[in-house]
């Protein structure tokens, strides 16, 4: 029997850690220091930050000199926010039970609960700022 998977992605779990250290340290990371901190290897980084980047989040400087550092407080970032931008939309217009799209008009037999489940799960990760989340993690 396979059991339903709610867990977020590698690469989502890899972009929290890489938050929680930018938010950190002093100034900016080499990348091979950060890859070293969360657990990741120098090559995957760019597929794990890069999403950070283009949110505007994280600043990417190339170059012997470069890394990367935080370009936002953190405090002003949900953590549905994080988990939206790694992983995309939590809407997909799928239907849970049939794997295919939503028809909307005929509802399946999980359909009003499923959208239930959905809206308080996005409510209480976007009630939880990233950096309130890294606070928790430290007490």
């Amino acid at each position: 029997m396979q059991l339903m998977d709610l867990r977020f992605s590698r690469r989502t779990y890899l972009a929290m850690r890489a938050l929680r250290e930018l938010l950190h340290a002093q100034g900016q990371l080499a990348g091979g220091v950060l890859a070293d901190r969360i657990g990741t290897t120098t090559p995957f980084l760019p597929q794990v930050l890069g999403p950070l980047v283009k949110a505007g989040w994280v600043e990417s400087q190339p170059g012997p000199g470069g890394g990367y550092r935080l370009a936002v407080s953190l405090a002003d970032v949900s953590l549905l926010e994080v988990v939206e931008t790694v992983e995309g939309p939590t809407e997909t217009g799928e239907c849970v039970l049939t794997e295919g799209p939503c028809p909307g008009t005929e509802s399946c037999p999980v359909h009003e609960a499923w959208l239930s489940a959905r809206s308080e799960l996005k409510k209480r990760l976007q009630a939880v700022s990233a950096e309130g989340m890294f606070e928790r993690q430290a007490s």
